[in-house]
């Protein structure tokens, strides 16, 4: 039985990123609890808990990535057996966030899905959330219970760090990313610059200009995420196009839906620097795409939730 603080925990894995989840374990010296998530014969979700956890804190580690509805009712179904089985408190440690997009109505009779996300998790009966690199930082205000979102950025800034690239320049994808952009700017001491973009609908961009200087210098794409990989392979190639010495990009989340790692490999990317929130099958690993673990982060972040101390100093590079 593990232990810490004098507080009885044990760490679950379902089957969206077990290999996370088992890092996470094994940084707290610990094994992965037993559970054994089936499915009847007309794909409805069974979850057994197989040993006990009255009394106990228990953290489930499932990212709600690709299948996105099969992997958030199999995080829903787990809640409720923890919770019919007298879990003391159920933390769930979501890396990455499904629906998250959707965080606000753009259009009329839009649903707001992320909330009602949150709406079910909390109903299911969790009492803490733990995600990394919300795509929109308001969803925080969207659950009623505890919640910790932990940034990837010092790991990629300490990964770009000991590069030792000289003549930087950090590239925001979009306006909205400016904020990511400054962060990692400040890390390695470098300027930044914005791609102007337009989508004329989903999964689709156009680049209309650059604000910043590019030329000569080493471009770090940085965003929270990347799905079809679209925008990352036209930016890329603008930058390339407008005299970059080479380009980097880097993101919490590899969604890489469709023919992203086929764009990514070919575009004039030199590497792809990303985490391992989301796990990538064989079919979507490249010689350009090198993921960084966060399971030890994650790790960390459930020892000082089980020593009653405060986690927002594991979100600065001095940490690592």
């Amino acid at each position: 039985m593990a232990e810490l603080n004098r507080k009885k925990f044990k760490v679950f894995s379902l089957g969206a990123n077990r290999k996370l989840a088992s890092e996470i374990a094994e940084h707290m010296g610990i094994e992965l609890a037993d559970c054994t998530v089936n499915r009847f014969a007309d794909g409805e979700v069974q979850v057994e808990i197989e040993e006990t956890v009255r009394g106990h804190h228990i953290f489930v580690v499932q990212p709600t990535s690709n299948p996105v509805n099969e992997n958030l009712m199999e995080l829903l179904v787990m809640i409720d057996a923890l919770k019919r089985a007298s879990a003391k408190t159920i933390n769930v440690i979501i890396p990455y966030y499904g629906y998250s997009r959707q965080d606000r109505k753009a259009r009329a009779r839009q649903p707001i899905t992320a909330k009602l996300v949150a709406n079910l998790i909390q109903a299911a009966g969790a009492t803490r959330v733990m995600t990394m690199d919300l795509h929109a930082s308001q969803i925080q205000g969207f659950f009623d219970i505890p919640i910790d979102d932990f940034q990837a950025l010092p790991i990629l800034a300490k990964y770009f760090i000991e590069k030792n690239l000289d003549d930087v320049v950090i590239v925001s994808p979009d306006h909205g990313g400016a904020t990511r952009a400054r962060k990692l700017a400040e890390y390695l001491d470098a300027p930044i610059a914005i791609i102007d973009k337009r989508r004329p609908k989903p999964n689709v961009a156009e680049i209309m200009g650059l604000i910043g200087e590019v030329e000569d210098k080493h471009a770090i794409i940085i965003d929270d995420m990347i799905d079809t990989a679209g925008t990352l392979q036209i930016a890329a190639g603008a930058l390339s196009e407008r005299g970059a010495k080479s380009v980097y990009a880097a993101c919490t989340h590899p969604i890489l839906s469709g023919p992203a790692v086929e764009r990514i490999e070919d575009s004039t990317l030199v590497e792809l620097v990303t985490t391992n929130t989301i796990h990538l099958p064989e079919e979507k690993q490249s010689a350009k795409i090198n993921q960084l673990s966060v399971g030890h982060l994650l790790a960390e972040g459930i020892i000082h939730i089980l020593n009653d101390q405060p986690v927002s100093n594991l979100f600065y590079y001095s940490q690592y």
